[in-house]
């Protein structure tokens, strides 16, 4: 008696597959039809709603592939896993480029370098360390501030503080021949 219970409770729930499997049949062809009739004179244009109703037909129906006369089926299975792929570096929110440093570690920086100002990049991130602040050395000298150093002294500074006559002029009557002073005597 049970085999026969089961044996109905099987033959009933495959007709129930079958007929959810005719009706997205149905669905598939008349939305093929609704594009071709949409798009007509031109090139078949396929919207995003096109492409979600391939790929949602794909995920619930496993006869959907013989059913598509627009598409090739590797172009829907192409068009799930770009979406598969957009969805995830959506939902990870990627970030480009190195991770931003808080703004309160940039101004200990800052405070660390003007209260010891010999203190450089090296010994300002070996301080961060014993703080527990991970953060590279060139990070550290990127945000420590530059020094205004007093600019550096010029010809036109040097010359109004020395003397006109700085070197000694000799007189014609006094000059060196040049065996005068190779002779030796």
């Amino acid at each position: 008696m049970t085999s026969v219970v089961v044996a109905l409770l099987q033959t009933l729930l495959f007709s129930w597959r079958s007929r959810a499997a005719l009706h997205a049949e149905i669905l598939a062809l008349r939305h093929q039809l609704h594009v071709l009739q949409r798009s007509r004179p031109q090139r078949i244009r396929l919207t995003a709603a096109d492409r979600a109703l391939w790929i949602w037909l794909s995920r619930i129906w496993s006869g959907w592939s013989t059913a598509t006369m627009l598409v090739k089926p590797a172009t829907v299975v192409a068009w799930h896993r770009q979406g598969f792929r957009l969805f995830w570096t959506w939902k990870s929110g990627r970030r480009l480029g190195r991770p931003r440093i808080p703004t309160e570690v940039r101004s200990l920086i800052r405070t660390m370098s003007e209260a010891n100002p010999l203190w450089g990049a090296p010994r300002i991130h070996g301080e961060l360390l014993k703080l527990d602040i991970n953060i590279s050395q060139a990070a550290v000298a990127k945000y420590m501030p530059r020094r205004r150093r007093p600019p550096s002294p010029t010809w036109r500074t040097f010359l109004p503080i020395t003397p006109h006559r700085s070197w000694p002029l000799t007189s014609s009557s006094s000059r060196l021949s040049p065996t005068a002073c190779c002779s030796s005597s």
